[in-house]
């Protein structure tokens, strides 16, 4: 079980990469420490995540303190073999990963997979937007839409890295509405800096990320926003949803934690009931708010039949951009 002395006996292999500890005083007799892996350089969503959870679970007296290790590169490919080889067994170990790692995956052939790792919870999602420059003629998503169908050539859409979680968002909407996915013209960008600036300098005809990307410039007018992939109009917010926009597409960025490949039923078991505690908690629901993360927990057998689904979904996808 989780405890002091199996973590103690745990870290003589944590795998190489960035490592930072919180060791701080046990707030509760018996509360274990716990290792956090990230498959990403620090100060991305995943790094972010991984402190977050860390930051949350030492409030709520979860934990007595962490170790976080960071692996980058390559989608989250790089860490996850070391994750799965060197770190099997370790019960109280948790990797942090989500949507981008399985679209990487499958678009670099990785030999490794989540299949080989343990699910634990899928804990929150991003929405992503669909946005234009202010003197665009799209004044609506259908306006969009009705030009992608005549050439979608003709509109190039601004993004993330090909094949991640942006790239997938625009594969779905041109599916949806009968547009051949190899025709389009998607302009990837390594950061959302670059993505804004070919936007606001109308290289491209809309861009498509998460929407704190696009916020302040949505607010500031340089932007417009067409619509978002939520399942639900969001507060704040004023734009629809792509189902209400007539395009029955609906996309979360999910990012949720794993555990190794090996380890016990009662490890397992006292994971998802760590996570799920945590995420009931006010002061997660307070961070998730202040990160513009929408809560979308899910735990256990439930998380790892969504996985299965939502792999083969992104594969599909996948291939119809012929990147699978």
């Amino acid at each position: 079980m989780l405890n002091r002395r199996r973590f103690l006996m745990s870290t003589a292999a944590v795998g190489a990469g960035l490592m930072t500890s919180h060791l701080s005083p046990a707030f509760a007799e018996g509360a274990p420490q716990i290792q956090l892996f990230v498959p990403a350089a620090p100060g991305g969503g995943w790094d972010q995540t991984a402190r977050t959870i860390d930051q949350v679970l030492r409030s709520e007296k979860l934990i007595s303190g962490s170790q976080i290790t960071n692996v980058g590169g390559a989608g989250g490919t790089v860490g996850l073999p070391q994750f799965i080889s060197q770190w099997n067994g370790k019960g109280n170990s948790l990797m942090v990963a989500g949507m981008v790692m399985v679209g990487a995956i499958i678009a670099n052939k990785a030999a490794n997979n989540l299949t080989q790792v343990t699910p634990i919870a899928r804990l929150t999602g991003e929405f992503e937007a669909l946005v234009v420059p202010a003197e665009s003629p799209f004044k609506t998503a259908s306006d969009f839409v009705a030009a992608l169908k005549a050439d979608p050539t003709k509109v190039p859409v601004a993004g993330g890295s090909a094949g991640g979680s942006d790239h997938i968002l625009f594969g779905l909407i041109a599916k949806t509405v009968g547009v051949p996915a190899t025709n389009l013209s998607y302009v990837p960008f390594a950061g959302g800096g670059e993505a804004l600036s070919a936007l606001l300098g109308n290289q491209v005809a809309a861009g498509i990320s998460g929407f704190g990307e696009f916020s302040e410039q949505v607010k500031a007018g340089a932007l417009r926003l067409l619509a978002i992939s939520a399942d639900k109009r969001q507060d704040g917010i004023d734009a629809p949803t792509l189902k209400e926009a007539g395009i029955d597409v609906e996309l979360f960025n999910w990012r949720g934690v794993f555990a190794p490949p090996g380890i016990s039923d009662a490890d397992k078991a006292a994971m998802v009931t760590m996570i799920e505690t945590m995420a009931k908690s006010d002061a997660w629901a307070t961070e998730c708010k202040n990160r513009n993360w929408t809560p979308i927990l899910l735990t256990g057998d439930d998380y790892a039949k969504f996985l299965t689904e939502d792999t083969a979904r992104i594969t599909a996808i996948l291939k119809d951009l012929g990147l699978a």
